[in-house]
């Protein structure tokens, strides 16, 4: 058994080792970023708080601060939480595959569970500047959800999410097949497409993953 972890891979390394490939159009993608919730007023204000504060600092904060300062409190006011799964963070995720065990530290999932992780349906990475960032956030945000579909075992899709300083881009693997969404910038008047997208997750996970 060959053992690999998260920040040794790329795309293309994830590809040729697991058989994947990558396809530029999605209909389970494409629901996700088209589907509505409402925001509120009191929701607005609140992200144009942390809009305030990324626009200002967010290029120069550290992985920790752009983690505490914004990715975290956006996603918790979301509302993601339930009583039957929850937000985690820095837990680890271990699958074999093939002959490969694939392992790592996911920055972010959600997954069944109040106090531990269960059974994951997202997986977030990675909470790096713009500037000097090192490692392949992409494909370890994919790996992390290779994992997580192996630990399911059924056919369902998993969802996920990559950071790079400023920017979001959300994932969707089903099956083999895995589609990136474009850039969402969290500065601009795309943090509410980003807070959407973080409540619907939520009724995604209720409705079709569950």
């Amino acid at each position: 058994m060959k053992k690999v972890t998260f920040k040794e891979l790329t795309l293309t390394k994830i590809e040729k080792t697991f058989g994947l490939s990558q396809v530029w159009k999605s209909s389970i993608l494409e629901e996700w970023e088209n589907m509505s919730a409402e925001i509120t007023e009191s929701e607005k204000d609140f992200l144009e708080v942390l809009r305030d504060r990324i626009q200002k600092g967010g290029k120069a904060w550290n992985e920790t601060e752009l983690e505490n300062k914004f990715i975290s409190p956006l996603i918790t006011f979301s509302k993601i939480d339930t009583d039957e799964f929850g937000y985690f963070l820095e837990r680890p995720l271990q699958a074999s595959i093939g002959e490969y065990e694939l392992t790592g530290i996911v920055d972010g999932m959600i997954a069944t569970g109040i106090r531990e992780p269960d059974i994951p349906f997202f997986c977030l990475h990675e909470y790096k500047r713009s500037v000097d960032n090192e490692g392949n956030p992409d494909a370890q945000a994919l790996a992390a959800m290779l994992v997580a579909r192996e630990q399911n075992g059924n056919n369902k899709p998993i969802y996920g999410l990559y950071i790079v300083g400023l920017i979001w881009n959300f994932i969707v693997l089903n099956e083999n097949e895995y589609c990136i969404s474009k850039d969402y910038n969290s500065s601009q008047e795309e943090i509410y497409d980003i807070f959407r997208m973080m409540k619907t997750l939520k009724i995604i996970i209720q409705t079709k993953l569950l």
